[in-house]
């Protein structure tokens, strides 16, 4: 596994390209301010701007943590006690979301900006070597395809909550935005056309990409994120199948104790920083990029976390004896995210196994392998025995266990299987995000969300 010693993040600030040049004689404009037609003009420039677009995807307020940590606080009430002092997260776990919100603003501006430095690299990869251009293309569509699935969760309702076609979801721009015009100005596309947008950029990547790219986006993070969005919409057939891509690779393995997917194991102590073999997808978090976002907040203090959010004694005893997963939960902290420089894991290969039992069972199929020994290898791996038979709700509590705390799953199942999220209904408007006041002030086109 290589390190990131051997990159140099060049960050990419809103329609400008950071790029250092000096020649014979001093350079005296600011080179964080290079126009756009002066920045991508050779293959190199444009991989510089490709790197610099994952480190904008693993900015704190995106993929480094907060992405996945403000939906789960919408959904944990009865999981999870707050005691942070951030009024805007308060309101998230009070369900009361106001308009100028300012952690959702930071959001949305992160996802725009991630989007935008993603259509730049797309706009310039001719520029690229031959060889090289199908997988700059990838990587940069892969960006913009989970960027674009997660905004349209959050700011759009639910796939299963009325028409997806009917319902609005959120802009979608596929070109550079060079200048602020009437051009700029872009209305909110359907909750449907914003999927399919994602599904087009994640398919096309999915071809494009490499089996094997480091720890940047290969063919198989495009495949999981498929299953997850397909998951998501319930299109099940399409979620085993792409789930299947990626467990029948053979590029991946769960790791043989779950304790050795995070960066902090609890019975033994600090393990490391990078990927493990479990890892698909996952942001790279150094000391220059910022911290975990999620050890900001799910960590003591003792682990240079806020300290202020404890997992309730509930949750913890919904664990069988001898699960191991229980251990992260001593002293009522989550054990997962004890180290500001770990990487925060966007998709592992437990979700595609836990994925596609779910797909399979609902279906009657076997696609890739049964259920039950999908859900067996989960449940073995964290010292529990295999289960003679299984049934949706045995998937969905192996889920729940698996996967706590990781990627806004409570929040997000929570949706797509109709459940109630705390005391609201799972199609409450209170349930989706508003879209930031400034937004609206801003871009005339712009229809807010419904009881904002």
């Amino acid at each position: 596994m290589k390190t990131y010693k051997k990159l140099l993040y060049t960050a990419v600030m809103g329609v400008s390209v950071s790029l250092s040049a000096c020649n014979k004689e001093l350079n005296l404009n600011p080179y964080n301010q290079i126009d756009q037609s002066q920045a991508l003009l050779t293959g190199k420039d444009v991989q510089a701007a490709l790197v610099g677009t994952y480190s904008k995807m693993g900015a704190r307020d995106l993929y480094g943590g907060r992405v996945f940590l403000e939906p789960d606080l919408m959904a944990t009430q009865n999981i999870i006690n707050w005691f942070d002092t951030y009024q805007g997260m308060t309101q998230m776990v009070d369900q009361t979301i106001p308009n100028d919100n300012t952690f959702v603003a930071d959001l949305w501006l992160a996802a725009y900006s991630t989007i935008n430095t993603a259509n730049n690299v797309l706009a310039a990869v001719g520029k690229v070597s031959a060889d090289d251009q199908g997988r700059v293309k990838g990587e940069a569509e892969f960006i913009r395809g989970t960027t674009y699935f997660d905004l349209v969760r959050l700011f759009g309702r639910a796939w299963n909550d009325g028409d997806p076609n009917v319902n609005l979801g959120v802009p979608i721009v596929l070109t550079p935005t060079t200048q602020i015009d009437a051009s700029s100005y872009v209305a909110r596309s359907t909750v449907a056309q914003v999927y399919q947008q994602a599904i087009n950029d994640l398919k096309d990547a999915e071809a494009k990409l490499p089996e094997n790219n480091d720890f940047y986006a290969n063919k198989y993070s495009a495949a999981a994120m498929l299953s997850r969005l397909y998951l998501q919409k319930g299109d099940y057939a399409n979620a085993a199948a792409e789930a299947t891509t990626v467990i029948s690779s053979g590029q991946f393995a769960l790791n043989p104790n779950y304790a050795d997917e995070f960066p902090y194991n609890p019975l033994s102590g600090p393990a490391h920083y990078s990927n493990t073999p479990e890892d698909i997808f996952a942001m790279q978090v150094t000391s220059q990029q910022g911290v975990n976002g999620l050890n900001e907040f799910y960590a003591a203090s003792a682990d240079l976390g806020r300290g202020r959010l404890t997992i309730k004694q509930s949750f913890i005893n919904e664990f069988e004896p001898g699960d191991t997963r229980a251990l992260f939960y001593n002293g009522n902290y989550t054990a997962k995210f004890r180290n500001e420089y770990g990487n925060v894991h966007v998709i592992r290969l437990a979700e595609l196994y836990l994925t596609r039992a779910e797909s399979n069972l609902r279906l009657g199929t076997t696609t890739g392998d049964t259920p039950l020994n999908d859900v067996n290898t989960i449940r073995t791996r964290a010292g529990l025995p295999p289960l003679t038979s299984v049934t949706i709700n045995q998937v969905l509590t192996e889920r729940r266990h698996e996967l706590a705390f990781e990627g806004g799953f409570f929040f997000h199942d929570a949706k797509r299987l109709g459940q109630p999220i705390g005391a609201l209904p799972y199609n409450s408007p209170k349930l989706v995000f508003p879209i930031p006041l400034r937004e609206i002030n801003a871009n005339p086109k712009l229809v807010q969300n419904p009881g904002y």
